[in-house]
C-alpha cells in the first residue's frame, strides 16, 4: 500500500530463490494484473532501498528476506528501480489479499517459460540465477549527516 510517505520516484524488488524455486506473487492491479511477478514496491522517504525491499516482501508475502547484491537497475525519465538478489530467511508464503491474490514458490525453469510471468521478471530471474555475482555492498569510510550511504560495486 502507498501513503503520504511514499517516494514514487524510487522502487525496489528482489529475486528470492530457495531449492531452485523462485518466490512470485500474482498481481491484482495495473498492467501486471493477473501476472506472476517478483514482489516489490516504492521506497518510503527516509528509508534505504534495502530496508524497503525487506518491508515490501514482508507486507506482500509474509516472508523475511535479506538483500545481498544488486542484479539490475532500471532508469527512465521519471524514476529508478533497483533489483536485488536476496536470501530467504524465514516465513511461510501468504498472499496479502490486496496487491496480490496468491504467493507461490515456482520452479525457476517453469517461471522462465510461463506466459503469465512478464519479461521483466524473467530477465531478473535469469540475472539472479546466471550471474556469479552482482554489484555487492562494500564498506567504506564515507559519511554524511543527511542520509545513510551505501556503496555497491564489483
Amino acid at each position: 500500500m502507498t501513503n503520504e510517505n511514499t517516494n514514487y520516484g524510487q522502487s525496489v524488488t528482489a529475486v528470492v530463490i530457495k531449492d531452485n524455486k523462485v518466490l512470485l506473487a500474482r498481481h491484482t492491479y495495473g498492467g501486471g494484473n493477473g501476472m506472476l511477478i517478483i514482489p516489490g514496491g516504492y521506497v518510503n522517504f527516509g528509508e534505504t532501498p534495502q530496508d524497503a525491499v525487506k518491508r515490501e516482501y514482508m507486507e506482500e508475502t509474509n516472508v523475511v528476506i535479506e538483500p545481498k547484491d544488486i542484479i539490475g537497475i532500471r532508469f527512465n525519465m521519471h524514476d529508478w528501480y533497483v533489483a536485488f538478489r536476496a536470501e530467504y530467511i524465514s516465513g511461510e508464503e501468504k498472499s496479502d489479499g490486496d496487491e496480490n491474490s496468491e504467493v507461490i514458490w515456482l520452479g525457476v525453469n517453469e517461471a522462465l517459460t510461463r506466459d503469465d510471468v512478464p519479461d521483466l521478471t524473467k530477465k531478473l530471474i535469469e540475472s539472479a540465477v546466471l550471474s556469479e555475482q552482482g554489484l555487492q555492498r562494500k564498506e567504506y569510510n564515507g559519511s554524511t549527516k543527511h542520509a545513510p550511504q551505501s556503496l555497491y560495486c564489483i
